[in-house]
């Protein structure tokens, strides 16, 4: 962790929702005029998409489990450590984006399912802001989450998972049902054992829950809506997490337990707004002050 120069992670698995949250994070980020280097988790990936492609086929042709993105295999972690490790030093570091489609070749000038080239994070960010599977990740050769000063995981219950997993893949990807469902079976060692874990790391997760029968993910028709969920909002420390508040601003929320509190799912935005806007304020405020700037005024709502 570092005073100077904070990193914001939000990490959740394929289809969790990730995407969503970084959406809330952006408006805080225009509102508060606060400068981020935001680092999307795929860079990290260790395989292009055809050397994946390749890796995959000899795997299969050995009789073993492919590597999935969920896994050590196929990704960097020590060198999405040592990102995380420098900007926290001095504010810089070396990231690069994963090309998915043809708009994105038109905006960065390299083929779909490639990378582009290693680059600099422009000096003078505010803070270092990570979207993806592995912002907690902790292995015996890895501890990203130690980096982290701000950790969010969006866990929906997984059944929703899947669902919103198959329903964009099919939609936006092209992906039969059929090569879903497989590719959630082929990683499902890797999830348990580098996803799952990491939300033991985080400082706060958003775990959606539908309010409609999710029995049999693989043939569900729709996703259900946010005013069909309720989201289970868990702190690992409540401490100065004013309770009360929060229930008086967000109609239909409740405390389920000590550090949880439940609101309905329509108000997920802004009881993410009301928990993530002062938290951030803090690190900003933190930051300035290490630097021999002045603090930040605000009035904090916990």
């Amino acid at each position: 962790m570092s005073r100077k120069h904070p990193i914001i992670a939000v990490t959740g698995s394929s289809g969790a929702g990730t995407s969503t949250v970084t959406e809330t994070f952006q408006q805080i980020f225009r509102r508060e005029g606060i400068t981020s280097a935001i680092v999307p988790g795929d860079s990290f990936h260790r395989y292009n998409r055809a050397e994946m492609k390749a890796v995959h086929e000899e795997a299969v042709s050995q009789g073993r489990l492919p590597p999935s993105h969920f896994g050590p295999e196929a990704n960097d972690f020590p060198s999405l450590e040592k990102l995380f490790a420098q900007y926290g030093e001095d504010g810089t570091g070396q990231t690069r984006t994963y090309v998915h489609d043809i708009e994105e070749e038109a905006i960065y000038g390299t083929p779909p399912g490639t990378f582009t080239p290693w680059r600099q994070i422009e000096e003078g960010t505010d803070l270092l802001y990570y979207e993806g599977l592995h912002g907690a990740v902790h292995t015996e050769e890895v501890d990203v989450a130690r980096h982290v000063d701000l950790c969010i995981g969006v866990v929906p219950i997984i059944n929703l998972e899947w669902i919103q997993k198959i329903h964009r893949d099919r939609s936006s990807r092209g992906y039969s049902a059929e090569a879903v469902t497989d590719m959630i079976l082929r990683r499902m060692d890797d999830y348990v054992h580098y996803i799952c874990p990491q939300f033991n790391n985080t400082h706060v997760n958003f775990q959606r829950v539908p309010m409609v029968d999710t029995s049999n993910p693989f043939t569900a028709r729709s996703i259900p809506t946010a005013d069909e969920s309720m989201t289970v909002i868990r702190f690992a420390n409540p401490r100065g997490i004013d309770f009360p508040y929060l229930s008086s601003m967000i109609a239909g929320s409740f405390m389920s337990r000590a550090n949880s509190i439940v609101v309905p799912g329509g108000k997920t935005d802004l009881a993410m707004q009301l928990i993530l806007t002062p938290m951030i304020w803090r690190l900003i405020d933190k930051s300035r002050k290490a630097k021999g700037l002045p603090g930040l005024t605000y009035k904090s709502a916990f």
